[in-house]
């Protein structure tokens, strides 16, 4: 049994980090603009979201499908020992900066750690423990420091495996990574297998189609129709995609 993380956001244990330190630009997903390290207005004074009940009708579906895999509470307790940017101006700079590089790297152990539930990917699971571990050292390191972009070098290659072996013996799977497929009629398509990486699949059709073990890995899925579709062993789906998702 592979050790619990901590990469589901939870609120009580953060400062509102993700409604101050992003920007807002006004836009089908924001009903307004915000610039970086302003607070949204919406967000009280416990730090909680005054709307959060009403956001989409509000015009915050940006805020109702975002997902910081626990990077919040992290940066919050851990690295700043529950203190907050409220009651200690001088660090908001620090906290806000740390968030976004904190939010990654827990982006990518949410993506090591379901590759090792992956039972056809058995031969990797030593490499991708170690790359669990690489990632959890640099999150307790100092942030600045990090070459993000090399570490995810080393870490994407594993998880493509991971997906390869995965997807194995699921038919013709079809290879749609990076594909504009943007409002696409797909309605009952056979995509078993399918490589979906970084696809845009916004307004697209894909009710009663057949997903059993495709790989989503970073498909923009807003307003795509899965009703009825078998999603079956769907791979590195995430929580936020399916609320960006018609199910």
């Amino acid at each position: 049994m592979e050790a619990e993380l901590d990469l589901r956001p939870d609120c009580s244990r953060c400062a509102g980090l993700c409604c101050v330190a992003p920007a807002f630009a006004k836009s089908s997903d924001f009903a307004i603009n915000k610039p970086p390290g302003r607070p949204c207005p919406n967000l009280g004074d416990d730090f909680r979201c005054g709307i959060h009940e009403h956001l989409e009708e509000r015009g915050f579906h940006g805020c109702r499908v975002f997902d910081c895999f626990g990077a919040g509470q992290r940066v919050t307790q851990e690295r700043f020992g529950g203190r907050d940017w409220r009651a200690e101006p001088a660090i908001a700079g620090p906290m806000f900066a740390a968030l976004p590089i904190m939010r990654q790297l827990h982006e990518l152990l949410w993506y090591l750690t379901e590759a090792l539930k992956l039972p056809a990917a058995a031969r990797l699971h030593d490499r991708l423990r170690a790359a669990v571990a690489e990632t959890q050292e640099l999150a307790g390191s100092d942030l600045g420091d990090i070459d993000l972009d090399a570490h995810r070098q080393r870490v994407n290659p594993l998880l493509q495996q991971a997906s390869e072996l995965a997807r194995a013996g699921t038919g013709k799977r079809p290879n749609h990574r990076g594909a504009n497929l943007i409002g696409r009629k797909l309605r009952g398509a056979d995509l078993r297998g399918a490589n979906l990486r970084g696809a845009l699949l916004i307004g697209a059709d894909l009710r009663d189609a057949d997903l059993r073990r495709a790989d989503f890995t970073g498909a923009d899925l807003r307003g795509t129709d899965l009703r009825g579709a078998n999603l079956t062993d769907a791979l590195f789906l995430t929580e936020s995609q399916r609320t960006a998702a018609r199910l």
